[in-house]
């Protein structure tokens, strides 16, 4: 008999798999700065050194090269933030407790993120505006649905166990409000110093933590 199965598709040339890093890094810095709106696939082609059909082939249509420029990093974040989450249990048990402290849940989660797109030599200081973005506009709630709840959802069920006295609504809330706040820290955080009008040092991921974890306290007294 004749074999009629399909060919084995090559892997990607180290070329191609390079081209398309270059129109990803170029779109998550265009779309992080103009917006999904301002932002065209001739400009990312432009600053990818590439060609257009170059960016239709390995990103497709501008919505699904969106997804796929949100998706990219979706994957290694949850991991740091999971992994954070596990060492402060791991440290939780040797010291003979059974449950982590609000601080150490919120703070496995909000400095991972700070720590890729804020911190002195950060990797991803682009990505940060471009979540900023995506949390701020409803068309990306599937997105936001599949790159981020589900280890959302982790957070949110951990601060419950913690919390019991506190409604599932109330907690998600301040679980939401702590997100837009670590936002606004890559989004913004210029605004801080010119509000206060002065140029202090201040450690701001402490600040919103204190934020935070005052104000889920806030709830059970409610």
């Amino acid at each position: 008999m004749t074999d009629v199965s399909a060919p084995r598709k090559r892997a990607p040339s180290k070329k191609s798999l390079e081209t398309k890093a270059r129109i990803l890094d170029a779109a998550e810095d265009l779309f992080s700065k103009r917006g999904f709106d301002g932002t065209s696939i001739r400009d990312i082609a432009k600053q990818a050194g590439a060609q257009v059909a170059l960016v239709h082939h390995h990103g497709g249509p501008k919505e699904e090269l969106f997804h796929m420029v949100v998706a990219r990093r979706a994957k290694p974040l949850a991991e740091l933030r999971l992994q954070a989450l596990e060492e402060k249990r791991s440290v939780a048990e040797r010291e003979g407790r059974s449950k982590l402290t609000l601080r150490e849940i919120l703070a496995s989660f909000v400095q991972p993120f700070l720590e890729m797109t804020l911190s002195d030599g950060a990797p991803w200081p682009a990505y940060g505006r471009l979540i900023a973005l995506v949390s701020a506009d409803e068309r990306w709630r599937d997105i936001a649905a599949e790159c981020f709840d589900p280890t959302a959802a982790v957070f949110v069920d951990e601060i419950a166990d913690l919390l019991p006295g506190a409604s599932r609504t109330a907690l998600s809330a301040a679980f939401v409000f702590t997100v837009s706040g670590m936002l606004a820290l890559t989004a913004s955080s210029w605004r801080i110093g010119a509000v206060a009008r002065e140029q202090e040092e201040a450690d701001l991921a402490e600040t919103l933590l204190d934020y935070s974890e005052a104000g889920f306290f806030k709830l059970c007294q409610s």
